[in-house]
């Protein structure tokens, strides 16, 4: 781990560190710590469970994703420069699943440039390093409540006009029925799901659709639109086209 890149924890003047968390450990939660580097993994590790929370550990980005599959944390904290996949590409494989935790980036990389591209690959949150344990435990337990707060007002079966996808296999469902979908039409029909009633830019749903994928046309996403709004025939919903804007999944006038 390079000097500096995680500043110390703070304690009150003549309290211990350990007395410190004990006063204030927080609510059990379990995450998941994607990051390679095994002197900050064992760093955050400790850190976090002495917080209160159950730690995950994967060093690989080849079988992250089946780790945050089995796993279903409430927090996924994923570092970019990853052996195996790079990080990126595990968090828009991920999303294009249908694998919503909550996520936080911490990275290196630290220009505006990659922040942006990690918030578009569909992140929640963004610390670079060097960072603090306090800030990083502080983000970590609003991302939980977040989701838990999401989880609670869509509950299990939340729907849009009678469809619903699965987020451990990502199918979806109407009233039920498993439709008849590719793997990418799934993942555009996931995606607008998640917005319904919203637009959502051409760009992001094409890094959705094509996650990992190279020299993807600038007009594929086109295509896999054209097929799903067929497949959405008689389905009570529309997938519209807002020029400039990108798609729009709504209820049928």
């Amino acid at each position: 781990m390079a000097p500096g890149a995680v500043k110390r924890l703070s304690a009150a003047p003549g309290e211990s560190l350990s007395a410190a968390l004990a006063d204030n450990p927080g609510p059990t939660m379990k995450l998941l710590l994607i990051e390679d580097n095994t002197a900050m993994q064992t760093t955050l590790q400790r850190s976090f469970e002495r917080r209160g929370m159950q730690v995950v550990l994967c060093g690989d980005g080849a079988r992250a994703l089946d780790r945050w599959r089995a796993g279903v944390p409430d927090v996924v904290v994923l570092d970019l420069s990853l052996p195996g996949r790079d990080g990126l590409s595990v968090l828009a494989a991920a999303r294009a699943e249908g694998l919503d935790t909550p996520v936080l980036i911490l990275t290196a990389r630290g220009t505006v440039g990659d922040r942006i591209l990690g918030l578009n690959c569909g992140a929640d949150d963004y610390l670079p390093k060097p960072f603090d344990l306090d800030e990083l435990e502080a983000r970590v337990r609003a991302l939980a409540r977040r989701g838990a707060g999401a989880r609670t007002a869509d509950g299990p079966g939340a729907e849009f006009c009678g469809l619903c996808s699965d987020g451990a296999s990502g199918a979806v469902y109407r009233h039920g029925q498993p439709l008849d979908l590719t793997a990418r039409e799934a993942a555009l029909l996931r995606a607008l799901l998640a917005r319904a009633g919203h637009a959502v830019a051409k760009e992001r749903l094409s890094e959705i659709v094509f996650a990992g994928e190279a020299e993807v046309q600038a007009d594929a996403i086109e295509v896999v639109v054209y097929r799903l709004r067929k497949k959405l025939g008689g389905t009570g919903t529309q997938l519209v086209t807002l020029r400039g804007l990108g798609y729009l999944l709504k209820a049928d006038s």
